[in-house]
């Protein structure tokens, strides 16, 4: 029997901590799709610009990643998203999991006070993209570092406060125990995807999207699903 993200509509805050733009609508759309109908209030925070997602073509990285960006505010747009949020200083592919970054999401996570997050599986087998692992690495620890007030104590000064997360959702995943039921919003989270144009050119997006997702809910007779690894913390 397949779980659900069981939320009260009108009150969960979910903070999604991405790599780059597209990360959340390939991987996660679905389920966040779901979310925004359930109620909850979801907000993107993205370390890079993807700037150096211009395989074919003549773009500077500067180029690439204001069009990433737009590209990103328009999916989040079609999603509900109620904030999209990019950090400064960090490129695509050059992502480490530092003290650095582990403060600025801390900082996020206290100044925002998010019920949830759901972030990238460091721990994925064959996961090559360092973006990818520093960023889900760094996310987690930062879980730790804001709630202890003697952690970045600097930050309190400013008015914010120590805050817990109590559940995490991690993906993509190679150990599911955690599934989402996205049929309902299957053609919203296409829609959304589509807004990547620099990245998802040709026809063949709707098949893609359609054929992980029946791969991901065959095992619990779900038409479309997308999976999670659920922790609680």
């Amino acid at each position: 029997m397949a779980s659900s993200i069981l939320l009260p509509p009108g009150g969960q805050r979910i903070l999604f901590v991405l790599a780059h733009p597209d990360d959340a609508e390939f991987l996660a759309a679905g389920t966040v799709a779901r979310l925004v109908e359930e109620g909850c209030h979801v907000h993107y925070l993205l370390v890079t610009r993807g700037d150096k997602g211009d395989d074919d073509g003549d773009l500077t990285p500067e180029e690439v990643a204001r069009i990433r960006e737009r590209e990103q505010r328009e999916a989040a747009q079609v999603l509900g998203v109620e904030t999209v949020t990019f950090l400064d200083g960090y490129f695509d592919g050059e992502v480490e999991p530092t003290m650095q970054l582990r403060r600025e999401i801390a900082h996020v996570i206290r100044r925002w006070k998010p019920d949830v997050l759901f972030t990238l599986d460091p721990w994925r087998r064959g996961e090559i993209h360092p973006d990818h692992r520093a960023v889900g690495f760094c996310a987690l620890d930062a879980l730790a570092s804001a709630r202890g007030r003697l952690y970045f104590p600097e930050q309190l000064t400013e008015g914010v406060t120590p805050h817990k997360i109590r559940q995490v959702y991690l993906f993509p995943t190679d150990k599911p125990n955690h599934w989402v039921d996205i049929s309902p919003v299957l053609e919203k989270k296409i829609a959304a995807l589509q807004c990547h144009a620099s990245q998802v050119k040709g026809s063949s997006v709707r098949e893609r999207v359609k054929r992980r997702a029946m791969l991901a809910g065959a095992e619990h007779r779900l038409a479309y699903a997308e999976a999670f690894h659920h922790l609680s913390v």
